[in-house]
């Protein structure tokens, strides 16, 4: 019971802190919530570009095109042939009467120059759509498909694929950096804090000390003022995040310019971020807090 009382008045007393140094406290809190507002905007950057490179690599396909001239029998045993590749998750096959029927679907001028052409005729080469199981695998795949007989060509988009999962590698990696970076700025800002509030309260303390409060009982309250700030600098950032991702999905229909490039569902994401960022704040106003009592409070 005793215990109870004493951290219900240490909470108390750290939360009427806060609004006791009110000036320093808002500028705590603001750059909390700055940070956090741009930690929010990193991460969701980060994970929709995740998201992104995992759905370019799911939907790479191996396309392979067989020679123009090619006998049906020859492509049976082509087919036989890739069904017996490893990592070969599924295929499918278009003849070039397909390809030029798909071809002509909504293009009146593709209907008009290919419509009358005869099987003989068609210069379109038939092809084979296969799907690796594995990003890792499609490479080798490839490779093998290439060599078989009545194969003209392979393609697979090698080199976009590589230059994209860079270029995605990199902006994660940017990200990440510019996070950290935010988060050391705000635990040293609310460090300086603290520090001024230590010295503001030194007569407070040594009376504290005085009357026999443990060092632990005075430390106490400094540490929980700094998880009030976090907590408070995080609440815009929080509703900035349910509200501003929710209403960016919803108005651009759940994609970013192109049906290609589709963003992440906003639940239960978004709930897990605003976690994130309460958590980040009260880790962040606790260690800038702890920091400056073990630098600057002598005990």
């Amino acid at each position: 019971m005793k215990a109870f009382r004493m951290f219900s008045r240490n909470v108390r007393d750290s939360f009427n802190s806060v609004f006791r140094n009110f000036s320093l406290s808002l500028a705590s809190i603001s750059c909390i919530t700055i940070t956090l507002i741009v930690v929010a905007i990193f991460v969701i950057l980060s994970y929709n570009v995740n998201n992104f490179t995992k759905l370019v690599e799911k939907d790479v396909t191996i396309v392979a095109f067989l020679d123009v001239d090619i006998k049906e029998e020859q492509i049976k045993e082509l087919e036989e042939k890739i069904k017996r590749v490893a990592h070969v998750d599924h295929y499918t096959f278009e003849s070039k009467q397909e390809i030029a029927e798909s071809m002509m679907k909504g293009n009146e001028t593709f209907k008009n120059i290919m419509g009358s052409w005869t099987d003989e005729e068609n210069p379109l080469n038939p092809t084979f759509r296969i799907k690796a199981t594995d990003i890792e695998q499609v490479e080798g795949v490839a490779k093998k498909v290439a060599k078989m007989e009545g194969v003209s060509e392979v393609k697979w988009g090698q080199d976009m694929i590589n230059s994209l999962i860079t270029v995605f590698d990199v902006v994660r990696k940017i990200c990440a950096g510019t996070v950290i970076a935010l988060i050391l700025v705000t635990a040293f800002l609310i460090s300086n804090t603290i520090k001024i509030t230590i010295v503001s309260r030194r007569r407070e303390i040594e009376i504290m000390r005085l009357v026999g409060a443990s060092n632990t009982n005075i430390k106490i309250p400094f540490v929980l003022e700094g998880l009030f700030l976090g907590i408070l600098g995080a609440i815009l950032p929080i509703v900035a995040t349910i509200y501003g991702y929710s209403t960016l999905y919803h108005n651009f229909k759940g994609q970013l310019f192109s049906p290609f490039i589709r963003l992440v569902r906003p639940e239960p994401f978004i709930y897990w971020i605003s976690l994130l960022l309460l958590v980040i704040g009260i880790l962040v106003g606790m260690f800038g807090s702890w920091r400056a009592v073990r630098k600057h409070l002598k005990i």
